[in-house]
């Protein structure tokens, strides 16, 4: 029965360690994947882009220029300014041919002829004849078609000068990195790799969850049956989903909207997938993110968070074995004693895991209230909101090793004042 008992603790311990070092290299990856994918879709190069609005709004603009024509009530409403414009004309050009004669002998004398022979009036009956002429000539094939191409060239001017000078060195190493040559191939692939890979990460974080609970329930069946290698097993079994839960994302933040549009003469104006925000971190990203930090205190809270939550149980685990088996006096040793007895006090292991939970309540609960009040603030606007904040099964190992590490210290350990 002991053999039995050793092997089937062997071969779980083996087993999670295979798969504990496939889930970490999955979940590195699909972390990229996500991070990339984010700054793909981030506000920044989509609704915040000029060449985004450029792109949108040329292809309206030149629709609406290639249909242009004249409606009935718009050629009556320029028939009656035309006619405006030609009585007002023809009363400048009369006073300023006035003026030009009133100023020599010759040009009085002109001037008198013209008054005698030219009646204003009668020119001016002729205005409606005018207009009409003027609007055969502007409903003419040939002048609209060049007024269009005048009006596309103007339009094809004005988008060459409206331009925005932007960093796009991030997204050209996604581009290089995916195999890709454009951005939507590039945002089609990463949405295949993680789609696949959060199924796999799924079934290997429940396994690896899993296989710890049957090898200590096991354990605590046939506690008279543990030997000290059987010991160091469970240890090591504890160590391998700490190492899980602290090196892969515990948790996603991402706040989008998902989708966005408006009319815009006539036309529809849409952004879809639009990062506002997006944070995938693991305990250990946190940690360089804060040691990184130039202010001392953010590098002290970085030291203090590995301190506590990390580096405490895993001096934990290390001396339980020698403290319980009293190897070399190790219970006379006060460091030893210290961290297999006294250090369960000091660490913040179980704080961490509540402080991130309320974390993903607190975001989760934020984020969803201003997407309510963004998404009622403008009529006329469609505008579709997701709150994406997710705990990843990263979490969920470090609960686990939490519970486990409490049943092993109070039920297994069976440490000896």
């Amino acid at each position: 029965m002991k053999r039995f008992s050793l092997i089937l603790s062997l071969t779980i311990v083996l087993a999670m360690a295979v798969l504990g070092g496939r889930f970490i290299s999955h979940s590195f990856s699909s972390q990229k994947d996500k991070t990339d994918r984010a700054v793909l879709n981030h506000v920044r190069y989509g609704l915040f882009n000029v060449e985004e609005w450029k792109s949108q709004l040329s292809v309206i603009l030149a629709g609406e220029v290639n249909t242009l024509y004249l409606k009935k009530t718009t050629e009556r409403e320029l028939r009656k300014r035309l006619e405006s414009l030609l009585n007002t004309l023809i009363d400048k050009v009369y006073q300023r041919v006035q003026e030009g004669n009133s100023k020599s002998t010759g040009g009085r004398l002109k001037q008198s002829f013209m008054n005698m022979f030219v009646n204003l009036d009668d020119i001016k009956k002729g205005i409606p004849g005018y207009a009409d002429a003027l609007m055969q000539e502007l409903t003419h094939a040939k002048t609209k078609k060049q007024v269009k191409a005048v009006l596309n060239e103007q339009l094809e001017r004005y988008f060459d000068e409206t331009f925005e000078e932007r960093d796009n060195s991030r997204i050209d190493a996604i581009l290089a990195r995916t195999g890709c040559s454009d951005v939507e191939t590039a945002r089609a692939r990463l949405d295949g790799d993680i789609s696949a890979r959060r199924v796999l990460i799924r079934n290997e974080a429940a396994l690896l969850a899993i296989l710890p609970v049957i090898l200590f329930s096991w354990t605590a069946l046939n506690r008279r049956l543990v030997t000290r290698t059987q010991y160091i097993l469970l240890i090591l079994s504890l160590v391998i989903l700490l190492a899980a839960g602290v090196t892969t994302p515990m948790i996603d933040m991402e706040a989008k909207i998902s989708r966005m549009g408006f009319v815009l003469l006539g036309h529809p104006i849409q952004f879809e997938n639009q990062v506002l925000y997006y944070q995938s971190k693991s305990i250990l990203d946190v940690f360089w993110i804060l040691i990184s930090d130039k202010d001392f205190q953010m590098k002290f809270v970085g030291v203090l968070l590995v301190t506590f939550s990390i580096l405490f149980p895993l001096l934990k685990l290390a001396t339980l074995p020698a403290y319980r088996y009293d190897y070399r006096g190790a219970r006379k040793n006060n460091v030893i004693a210290f961290f297999a007895v006294k250090s369960a006090k000091w660490s913040m292991a179980d704080v961490l895991v509540l402080a991130i939970f309320m974390a993903y309540i607190g975001f989760n609960g934020v984020i969803t209230s201003q997407f309510k009040q963004l998404s009622a603030a403008e009529q006329g606007l469609e505008l579709l909101t997701t709150n994406g904040t997710s705990l990843q099964p990263g979490y969920y190992l470090f609960l686990t090793y939490i519970l486990l590490a409490m049943l092993f210290s109070g039920v297994l350990a069976g440490e000896t004042d």
